[in-house]
């Protein structure tokens, strides 16, 4: 990853408003563009080949398995895994032998296949840690157990194709950075938590995650990771990437999404080499492919002004529209919005049953 400065303003004065404070202005936007489109709905069609175009409530996997072979060599390797009644320790047996036919082992990271924001994501690296999560993960619901990536540095990359055009452009890029705190041997985890600029800010999160280790000493020089899930509103931090967005790397993404039939617009989030091999298009995974209600979350950016970051959700809800008007002048059903809700209302009832998020 580029080197991280963290001199300066530790965040921005917006970037953690509530979502509803923050999204309010879009959502008169989307208003706007119904009236003008004669449709509230299209921006669920924009990705024809995701359930509401990914609006809400889309399967991680049925994203995943539009890929072809050419596109799925990009893919780190997982396996789903739905929660039944049986006993955790039974459930995790029986899922060690399906990671052992898949070729996977140790560690593995599991994240709801349903869910957003990072819910639920955990490393587990051992028999023990998939039991407990297994445990805590509500019953009926799927799961993915995802390789860990041979890469640490995490991008998230917003990619738009209009429909019937054979190149996209790469719309945003945030390089994403794990927080961490380093140990004096003199303060607990809590005081260097409430002692950093930035971690201080978010110590409600940070100390609900590590609760049991916040009277813990780190030895002097030790780092201690705050965050595993490259999400922002689960700690991570982001920064603007669009300097290392490349011809090369759209080039790449447009191969990859050759193959990828029925999406058109989202963010991929995905881990590389080094940065000169991701400008080049080499040397990266795909981890997760989103739709229609990704951000590109260079607006968290602790540099970006409010009138950019506005103009930048504007822009991407612009696009929806203009894509979803597309797609139905091809012929694809528009859902209706009373489906929408029904998807929000069973996205909402499942995360707050999800295990904690590492």
């Amino acid at each position: 990853m580029p080197p991280l400065d963290m001199s300066g303003k530790p965040v921005s004065f917006f970037e953690f408003w509530p979502g509803w404070v923050f999204y309010a202005p879009v959502t008169l936007q989307w208003i706007g563009y119904g009236f003008k489109y004669r449709n509230f709905a299209l921006p669920l069609i924009a990705n024809p080949g995701i359930e509401l175009s990914g609006m809400v409530g889309e399967s991680k996997d049925a994203i995943l398995s539009l890929a072809g072979e050419k596109a799925k060599d990009w893919i780190l390797p997982y396996l789903t895994w739905e929660k039944s009644a049986m006993p955790p320790e039974t459930q995790s047996h029986q899922a060690l032998t399906a990671l052992h036919n898949a070729g996977l082992g140790f560690p593995v990271v599991a994240k709801p296949d349903l869910g957003c924001r990072g819910a639920g994501v955990r490393l587990i690296e051992n028999k023990a840690e998939l039991e407990e999560y297994l445990r805590l993960f509500p019953q009926g619901a799927k799961l993915l157990l995802q390789k860990k990536a041979p890469y640490n540095a995490e991008a998230g990359v917003f990619y738009v194709r209009y429909p019937g055009e054979s190149r996209g452009r790469i719309f945003s890029m945030t390089l994403k950075y794990n927080p961490f705190v380093i140990g004096d041997g003199v303060r607990p985890l809590s005081k260097l938590i409430e002692d950093d600029p930035r971690a201080g800010k978010l110590a409600h999160l940070y100390f609900a995650r590590h609760g049991e280790k916040l009277d813990w000493v780190p030895a002097e020089g030790e780092v201690f990771r705050l965050a595993f899930a490259g999400s922002h509103c689960r700690g991570a931090i982001f920064r603007d990437g669009s300097a290392y967005i490349t011809d090369a790397l759209t080039r790449r993404l447009d191969e990859i999404f050759d193959d990828f039939p029925g999406y058109h617009f989202g963010r991929i989030d995905l881990k590389f080499k080094d940065i000169d091999s991701l400008m080049q298009g080499e040397d990266f995974v795909l981890l997760e492919v989103n739709g229609a209600s990704s951000e590109a979350a260079h607006i968290w950016d602790r540099g970006a002004s409010i009138k950019d970051a506005f103009a930048t959700l504007f822009a991407q809800y612009r696009m929806l529209f203009e894509i979803g008007n597309l797609q139905r002048k091809a012929g694809h059903r528009v859902p209706s919005l009373r489906e929408l809700f029904r998807a929000w209302r069973k996205e909402k009832a499942l995360v707050k049953d999800y295990p904690s998020t590492d």
